[in-house]
């Protein structure tokens, strides 16, 4: 038997039978899927009949509601035609209305003319027969009685008027006073600070006793140094833990000052050391002015100035007026000013701006000729400030009118704070003369380098220039100047002339 022919015909027999398995399933589920398509399709015909069910009871409620509306409309015209039927009738009455008011309105004002008409005519000979009584009782017409009458109403009115503005004179005169008086008071009160008188010592504070004998030096060598470099007076035993600066010239104590903190900060103290802290201290100037400009700004509470403005207030730091600091007097009126204002209604931040100011021009006046009112004023001009507060300037001691209330604010706060009590001591300025006087003496004389008054004044330090001056002429050069000052100087006591020249070499070794 050929078995590969059966296992043929048997694999082509099981591909058939397959193949017959596969339609038989395909024909049942496209049955099952016919019967289900007809199911859809019954229920979307019935979806459909109710949709169309639905549609046709909308279409008969929207003719309903159509009808009704025809209805309600037919209605609304036949009662606006009525009411236009009962307007035409009320206008009809109302016009008749009118016409009839119109007609009783014209008899009546006919009747009341007539009536005032007659009235006049009584009244006019009333007025006749009584003037023409009064005219035979008394003697006089009436023209006459009238200018008599009203000469005496005149004359009464014009005393009653005279004792009425005296009156009113003396109650605001007592009010301005008062109010004046509660102002300033309350100004003071406000800006109740210390008087601002600048004495003539500075004190430095020092770590230790052992610092002292630095600042001394072997022999005394630094601390005469010093005071021959600043021009100021050591005083090492005055106070513990502390060196006292003694100088009547600001300017010279603040250097000497910088200096010896800078020296004790360092703890090398030595006369190079010494000329090179000076030298930096000296250099630091404009800094410093710049830096108490700054300051004295904010503590007024003025913002805005320009910096050469804020530098030149800062210079006022070491100024002096009747021993008064200046900067110190120029913030306390300007507090005093913005006081002022606030209390009269014044534009307050240009009053606390004109009296930071007013004073500026004393920086200047060594260097511009001119008053320090005008100087200043100047000075704001060129430098944007505005018109009220250059007038309040120019005018603070009346060289120049007054032009605004803010202007005679800063008038009263200078005033204030000038006539403090304490705030200012003349004798300081003179003492402070006396003391320029002394060293600008000195100074003329020939070879004279540098002329420093110490203690008081009470000594006189000379340097003199090397190259022009020897040795043996030191003696002759100290009694002139001696003589010179006995001559031309009034003072108490006695003064010490000390002449100092002193030559100094250096080279650097390459």
């Amino acid at each position: 038997m050929d078995w590969s022919g059966v296992a043929t015909v048997v694999g082509l027999l099981g591909a058939c039978l397959v193949a017959l398995i596969l339609v038989l399933i395909a024909r049942r589920e496209a049955s099952a899927q016919r019967e289900q398509a007809a199911k859809d399709v019954a229920e979307i015909k019935g979806a459909a009949r109710e949709l169309l069910a639905s549609a046709e009871r909308r279409e008969q409620r929207a003719r309903e509601r159509d009808e009704a509306a025809a209805a309600a409309h037919s209605q609304a015209q036949a009662a606006e035609e009525r009411a236009r039927e009962h307007e035409r009738s009320a206008q009809t009455a109302e016009r008749a209305a009118e016409r009839a008011l119109a007609a009783a309105e014209r008899d009546s004002a006919a009747q009341v003319e007539r009536a005032a008409q007659q009235a006049r005519t009584t009244l006019d000979a009333a007025h006749a027969q009584a003037r023409a009584e009064l005219e035979s009782a008394t003697g006089l017409t009436a023209d006459e009685a009238r200018a008599a009458l009203t000469r005496r109403i005149t004359e009464q009115a014009q005393n009653e008027a005279s004792s009425y503005v005296r009156r009113a004179e003396a109650q605001a005169r007592r009010t301005a006073e008062a109010r004046a008086r509660r102002i300033v008071a309350t100004a003071v009160h406000r800006t109740a600070v210390a008087t601002s008188a600048q004495a003539g010592l500075t004190v430095v504070p020092v770590p230790s006793d052992e610092m002292k004998g630095r600042i001394i030096g072997k022999e005394g060598r630094n601390i005469r140094s010093f005071e021959a470099l600043t021009g100021v007076n050591v005083l090492v035993d005055e106070q513990p833990d502390a060196v006292v600066l003694s100088c009547f010239d600001a300017e010279r104590r603040e250097v000497a000052q910088v200096t010896l903190e800078a020296l004790v900060a360092d703890g090398r103290i030595q006369p190079q050391r010494i000329e090179e802290a000076y030298a930096e201290a000296l250099a630091g100037a404009d800094d410093r002015a710049v830096a108490a400009g700054h300051v004295a700004a904010e503590r007024a509470g003025v913002e805005g100035l320009h910096p050469v403005l804020v530098r030149t207030l800062g210079r006022l730091r070491l100024r002096t007026s009747y021993g008064q600091n200046v900067l110190e007097h120029l913030v306390e009126s300007a507090l005093l000013a913005g006081s002022v204002a606030a209390e009269l209604g014044a534009d307050e931040q240009l009053a606390r701006r004109a009296a930071l100011l007013h004073d500026v021009g004393k920086a200047l006046t060594n260097e511009i000729p001119g008053t320090h009112a005008a100087v200043g004023a100047e000075l704001a001009r060129r430098h944007g400030e505005d018109d009220v507060v250059v007038n309040a300037i120019a005018a603070h001691h009346d060289e120049v009118p007054l032009e605004t209330v803010e202007a005679v604010v800063v008038q009263i706060a200078d005033a204030i704070s000038a006539s403090r009590p304490g705030a200012r001591r003349q004798e300081l300025d003179q003492y402070l003369e006396r003391m320029d006087r002394l060293e600008s003496l000195v100074a003329k004389h020939r070879g004279v380098r540098r002329a420093l008054a110490m203690a008081a004044g009470r000594e006189v330090r000379v340097v003199v220039e090397p190259s022009e001056v020897d040795d043996g002429s030191l003696p002759d050069l100290a009694r002139a100047i001696a003589r010179h000052i006995e001559a031309d100087l009034t003072y108490p006591g006695e003064i010490t002339v000390t002449v100092v020249r002193e030559i100094r070499a250096s080279a650097t070794a390459g």
